[in-house]
């Protein structure tokens, strides 16, 4: 594996960061005009974990994410119209306006839920691992997690269950240093959250540089390929930092100002696109690249407002299965 990927992967790596970047500003101005229904948990900050995961996966592997979900869910390719839609509360949302931004869901591309629950999504992520397991199709499951995640029981049940059944999930914690208001590393036992508890169960300590995309994209592929070939599962820290507060009701001022400017400074986005022009990619590129997401973000937002409010009768859809045995054969 080479330590530069190639160009149109470099170009793809960026596209996505840039377009999670402008749809993220997009929630947040929606949300300030009262247009986005109920709170959002931006992920400002975080975007070169997921675009640098979602790239090493294949088109039909899994994703589980938390409920500061935007990232996972544009990385892996779902339109934005339908997710902005479902912040929005419209029938042409994901959810047909019924989960809002906490509650994303994408079968067609993979995507088995955004979780509210902290750390729910980590044992029912097990679950599609041992369904591509038992039938053989090398599909991997990829579950991203919170720092404050590390600190509850299903974590060290899941991580637990994945290693004795060796299964082919990756566990990514995306440690932005704050269990919503309070510092992770003031109510926890070790320095790194997660890494440090991975020898626990068998598993190499990975840490990565949350804010470099070629790192977290190179650390994906090689623990995803591991996990294809049937060599079980991988816990991932990736160190990063979300510029806004926990949700959109918290200021986030309890942080202090000379840590913020420090990761301001770390900014993934202009980080890697002074990489690239560094290496001789082209201004006017990168310039097409901006230009192109902020019109797909502009047309999803005239489309997701020009959406109908969601039908009454659509309230009790979905809802609950009839408790018959079918679903087992």
């Amino acid at each position: 594996m080479t330590d530069t990927p190639a160009r149109d992967v470099q170009l793809e790596l960026f596209r996505k960061m840039t377009v999670i970047r402008l749809f993220e500003k997009r929630a947040y101005d929606l949300f300030m005009q009262n247009l986005v229904k109920g709170t959002t948990h931006l992920g400002t900050g975080q975007e070169a974990v997921a675009a640098g995961v979602s790239q090493a996966m294949n088109d039909d592997d899994y994703t589980f994410t938390t409920y500061r979900g935007h990232n996972h869910v544009i990385a892996r390719g779902t339109p934005l119209t339908p997710i902005m839609a479902e912040l929005l509360g419209r029938e042409n949302g994901l959810m047909r306006g019924k989960g809002g931004s906490m509650h994303l869901l994408d079968v067609s591309h993979g995507i088995l839920g955004a979780y509210a629950i902290i750390g729910a999504q980590l044992v029912i992520a097990n679950g599609s691992a041992w369904s591509a397991q038992y039938r053989g199709t090398k599909q991997v499951t990829v579950a991203f997690l919170g720092d404050g995640a590390t600190n509850i029981g299903a974590f060290h049940e899941a991580l637990n269950f994945a290693v004795v059944w060796q299964l082919p999930v990756i566990f990514v914690c995306e440690n932005n240093h704050y269990m919503e208001y309070t510092a992770i590393d003031s109510v926890t036992a070790v320095k790194r959250p997660a890494a440090d508890r991975a020898q626990a169960y068998g598993l190499d300590p990975i840490v990565v540089d949350g804010n470099d995309v070629e790192a977290v994209y190179r650390t994906a592929q090689m623990v995803i390929k591991k996990a294809r070939d049937g060599h079980g599962p991988s816990l991932i820290e990736a160190d990063t930092y979300r510029h806004g507060g926990h949700s959109r009701a918290d200021p986030g001022k309890y942080r202090p100002k000379e840590e913020v400017a420090q990761w301001l400074a770390k900014d993934p986005i202009p980080r890697y696109r002074a990489i690239l022009l560094d290496r001789g990619v082209d201004e006017a590129a990168l310039a097409e690249i901006e230009k192109t997401a902020r019109e797909a973000v502009d047309r999803a937002t005239e489309e997701a407002k020009a959406g109908p409010e969601p039908r009454l009768e659509l309230a009790a859809t979905n809802v609950w299965a009839d408790g018959g045995h079918s679903w087992r054969n």
